[in-house]
């Protein structure tokens, strides 16, 4: 905070920045500063607001178990259709009178919800979250992530053992994914929010000079089948796991796309060669860096000279901490017990190391969904 002009109660001004952050901390933190800040015309704005987003940090679990509570009652694909009266969104969701006032006055809190005429409807906000393929779904996920999150000092100290690493087994090898349910819950949840990532990625990347896309972990095929939308003219390959890859089969049939799938490891198998380009599409963070220059290496291997590796994932934000990938995606691979959430500079590190040359790191749309690091084999 800057030197500020006007005297505090106790008579002294504040401290100016350059005697160090230090004594600026423990000036703001003092109680008769913040109260005389709120009261101070040019500061009690800042004050206001800075309160505001601190109380947000405290109540933000709140926050999202209501959001939580809106999807999972299907008060949000209930209100989809136009407005309803309190009554019946009660009556169709089961929950009593004097708990729905409560959640519907909160959900209008936090810009999801609106009353108007003695009825209430989506805003424009609720809409949208409503209509992004898979957020849904992976909303209501969270309720794993929520309870891994239960002790978090006991988290970050890593003495709890976490769900998550029980819901994604399959990271830690072949041997690991063959129940077919649990290989079904990873790939539909995958599946189901990929089509952003898929769009954002190919927006980043020019595939004019691709004559054959493969992508190694591809799951059911989501991103290879929005390939095939826009570059109909490619060959396409699937690699990744048998229990994870039998329903690409099928979304394959339905939408008409001819591309060849090869069940396998790449732990333990060799890549399919043939390819020029190669994608890892949210690969790299479930593992950890010996097994991602390991797979980089066998994918640089796989390509010929020319080849392209693309790489598209949630990153996190280098030297300048973002909230997606710091403050979201990190927790959350932190959880799963395996892996990591890298910044594009880390990828870049790791992709050179992996004999990659002409790395390149394309501006990414919403980097809260994707972002992504380009590398061509060189020799």
């Amino acid at each position: 905070m800057t030197e500020l002009t006007g005297n505090p109660p106790d008579g002294k001004r504040p401290a100016p920045a350059t005697q160090g952050p230090g004594l600026i901390n423990r000036l703001v933190a003092s109680r008769s500063f913040q109260s005389w800040a709120a009261r101070f015309p040019l500061t009690r704005r800042i004050v206001r607001r800075e309160g505001e987003e601190m109380f947000d940090l405290v109540a933000g679990f709140c926050h999202s178990q209501i959001l939580s509570a809106l999807v999972g009652l299907g008060i949000l694909d209930l209100l989809s259709d136009g407005p309803r009266e309190a009554g019946q969104i009660g009556h169709v969701c089961s929950v009593p009178k004097d708990r729905l006032d409560i959640l519907l006055r909160a959900g209008e809190s936090l810009g999801l919800l609106k009353s108007q005429r003695g009825k209430v409807r989506l805003t424009r906000r609720a809409a949208a979250l409503s209509g992004v393929p898979g957020l849904p779904e992976m909303i209501r996920h969270h309720e794993v992530l929520y309870r891994d999150l239960a002790d978090p000092v006991g988290f970050f100290r890593g003495t709890t053992e976490t769900e998550l690493a029980r819901f994604w087994p399959y990271v830690f090898g072949a041997g690991a994914a063959e129940d077919p349910g649990t290989a079904q819950r990873y790939s539909e949840l995958m599946a189901d929010s990929q089509a952003l990532v898929a769009e954002d990625t190919l927006a980043s990347v020019d595939l004019s000079s691709v004559r054959h896309l493969m992508d190694v972990g591809g799951g059911t095929g989501a991103f290879l089948a929005a390939v095939a939308k826009q570059e109909p003219r490619l060959d396409l390959t699937l690699f990744d796991l048998p229990a994870v890859v039998g329903a690409a089969h099928q979304r394959f049939e339905d939408l008409g796309v001819t591309a060849r799938i090869v069940p396998g490891s790449f732990r333990d198998d060799p890549l399919p060669d043939g390819a020029d380009a190669i994608s890892l599409v949210r690969v790299l963070y479930d593992h950890q860096d010996d097994t991602v220059l390991q797979l980089l290496r066998s994918v640089h291997d796989a390509l010929p000279v020319g080849g392209r590796l693309i790489v598209s994932e949630p990153m996190t934000g280098s030297r300048h901490p973002e909230r997606a990938g710091d403050a979201y995606f990190a927790l959350y691979c932190l959880a799963m017990q395996t892996g990591r959430a890298r910044s594009a500079s880390e990828i870049a590190e790791l992709v050179t190391k992996a004999g990659f040359g002409n790395v390149r790191i394309p501006a990414s749309r919403r980097p809260f969904i994707t972002s992504v690091v380009e590398a061509v084999r060189q020799t």
